[in-house]
């Protein structure tokens, strides 16, 4: 099968909740999300593969050639961050329905039916941008996330996770795939393989992750009636303690760690209302744990002098804390072989998002590659691959899912 199927079909789907400026907007359990999961669902269908959704929303297309054997998962997501990039996530979803349909067309042309069975996923919520955190339908499924947690998580309008996938009809009862192996593509979101005119990446590890919980807590005044030093202003210590994220990077080699504050709320939100109340998630990635716990330390100190500063309370709490993970070497190598024969040149590269194969790579072996990224940039409309990119990594794709599909990942083979 040419490339033009996917195309067609990757550029229609790009339609769904499309932003004037070429990016899509489509957040987990939204009208945008189910339009896409039926999108999903009746590509499914057309070609006589199953259904199922689990109970945390998960979508699977399964590709059966045996009763009881076991299945290779290979997906993405199709849910996005707010006014994001329309190929992040959803352009490993479409490849996987792509690698699948070739697979099935190739056994039915003549070929052997493979060892293991084949689903495609779309995980729910690897985003994180409506409901945090992200990465989540996945870290449920591995077991690395309590699902009856999960499933009362709210957006900021306090709708939970439940009640948002009630409300799209995609709360399922389906029992999960067994996994044996797992395989994901996905753009770069960096600049690395389009600076060294590479077109593929294998992912050989991540990076370690920490997110700061941070609420500070002051008092609600009148702007207008309540002199400057009597305020216990919850914005002003909240910008305060912004900076001190962006800023202890500086602290360390440059390009070891980066920080971020991406998400911030206050209350009462007035404009003649001092703020009583300011939350905001604090993010810290390195390629090292101790770079990350190092910087936590400091952060906490200087948050303390903030708070005494302004005679306000902060309270800071862990979450969501990833350890490196490293891919498994055959799989690494299991890419290499397939971009070999494909005649394409790859390089391993390491991965400082997160992803839903750092999650199931904790549970079963994982294949991850990379497809250039223009201008490196990524969860913002500016964002872009080329179709022949694309078109390379479903290629390579649809390769490495049938060595999987052999066993080329099996436990036996790979000693994990």
């Amino acid at each position: 099968m040419s490339s033009e199927s996917f195309l067609t079909d990757f550029h229609q789907v790009a339609a769904i909740g499309a932003t004037p400026a070429n990016g899509v907007e489509r957040q987990a359990a939204t009208p945008e999300d189910k339009e896409m999961r039926d999108w999903f669902v009746a590509f499914a269908e057309a070609r006589g593969w199953s259904v199922r959704v689990d109970s945390i929303g998960n979508l699977f297309a399964l590709v059966e050639w045996h009763p009881d054997a076991d299945y290779v998962l290979v997906g993405s997501h199709l849910d996005s961050q707010p006014r994001g990039g329309r190929f992040d996530g959803a352009y490993g979803v479409i490849a996987a329905l792509h690698a699948a349909d070739r697979l099935a067309a190739r056994v039915a042309a003549g070929e052997p039916a493979p060892k293991h069975n084949l689903a495609v996923v779309d995980w729910f919520n690897e985003e994180g941008g409506r409901f945090p955190p992200s990465i989540m339908g996945s870290s449920v499924f591995a077991g690395l996330m309590d699902e009856q947690e999960m499933l009362q998580v709210t957006d900021l309008a306090g709708v939970t996770v439940a009640d948002a996938l009630d409300a799209i009809g995609y709360r399922g009862t389906d029992e999960r795939p067994t996994p044996v192996a797992y395989a994901e593509i996905h753009i770069e979101q960096g600049p690395i393989l389009e600076r060294e005119g590479i077109e593929l990446g294998a992912v050989d590890h991540s990076w370690y992750t920490q997110k700061l919980d941070v609420e500070v807590l002051g008092e609600q005044s009148h702007t207008g009636a309540t002199a400057m030093a009597d305020r216990r202003d919850a914005l002003v210590a909240a910008s305060k303690v912004v900076v001190l994220v962006h800023d202890v990077t500086q602290d360390f080699e440059p390009e070891s760690i980066v920080s971020s504050v991406g998400q911030l709320t206050l209350e009462p939100n007035s404009p003649i209302v001092v703020p009583r109340r300011v939350h905001l998630v604090a993010d810290l990635r390195a390629n090292r744990p101790e770079i990350v716990r190092e910087a936590r330390a400091l952060l906490l100190e200087r948050i303390a002098a903030v708070a005494s500063e302004h005679d306000l309370t902060i309270d800071v709490r862990d979450f969501d804390v990833r350890p490196v993970q490293s891919f498994p070497e055959e799989g690494l190598e299991l890419s290499e072989k397939v971009a070999a024969e494909l005649g394409i040149g790859i390089r391993r590269i390491n991965t400082m998002a997160g992803h839903d194969s750092v999650a199931m790579n904790r549970i079963v072996p994982a294949l991850m590659m990379f497809i250039p990224s223009i201008d490196g940039v990524s969860h913002c409309e500016r964002e872009f691959t080329s179709d022949e990119q694309m078109s390379v990594g479903v290629d390579a794709l649809t390769e490495a899912t049938w060595e999987l599909l052999q066993g080329g990942l099996d436990r036996e083979e790979t000693g994990r």
